[in-house]
C-alpha cells in the first residue's frame, strides 16, 4: 500500500519529523493544524477567525491528498479556554453540518505559541479510485 506524505512547505516539517497529512491507501490523516501563516500565529485572540483559517489549511492539505473535507471521518479539536468552544464549535457546524464525523473537543494547558487558541486534527477516507 502506498505512503504519501503532504507538506504544507512548514519549515517545521522536516526539523520535527511529521507531515502535514500523509495518505496510506484511502486514509488520510492531518496533523494538529494551528492558525500560523509561515510559522506567525494569525487572527491573535479571535478563536471564530483562528478556527476558519485552520480549517482552510486542513481543506488545502486535503485537496492534495485528492480528498476533500466531505471525505472527513474524525475531527479532534484541542482548545486553550474551553469558553471558547462556542466559537469554535460555530465553525465546525458550518464547515461540517451535513457531514457529521465523529467529533472531540479538549481543553489543554496550551500550545507552542501562546497566542494559538485551537487546534484541529482530522482523519479522511476516501474512495480507493481518488488518487
Amino acid at each position: 500500500m502506498s505512503r504519501r506524505l503532504i507538506s504544507s512547505g512548514s519549515p517545521y516539517e522536516k526539523t520535527v519529523g511529521y507531515s502535514r497529512a500523509v495518505r496510506v491507501g484511502n486514509w488520510v490523516s492531518v496533523a494538529g493544524t494551528t492558525a500560523a501563516s509561515g510559522g506567525k500565529p494569525v487572527a491573535i485572540g479571535d478563536p471564530e477567525a483562528q478556527t476558519r483559517a485552520i480549517f482552510e489549511t486542513i481543506d488545502k492539505a486535503l485537496q492534495d491528498a485528492n480528498a476533500s473535507l466531505k471525505d472527513v471521518v474524525r475531527t479532534t479539536v484541542y482548545l486553550v479556554d474551553i469558553a471558547h468552544f462556542e466559537a469554535v464549535s460555530k465553525v465546525h457546524g458550518e464547515v461540517f453540518g451535513d457531514i457529521r464525523p465523529a467529533n472531540t473537543t479538549l481543553a489543554v494547558s496550551g500550545f507552542v505559541s501562546p497566542d494559538w487558541l485551537v487546534e484541529i486534527a482530522v482523519d479522511a477516507v476516501v474512495p480507493e479510485t481518488s488518487g
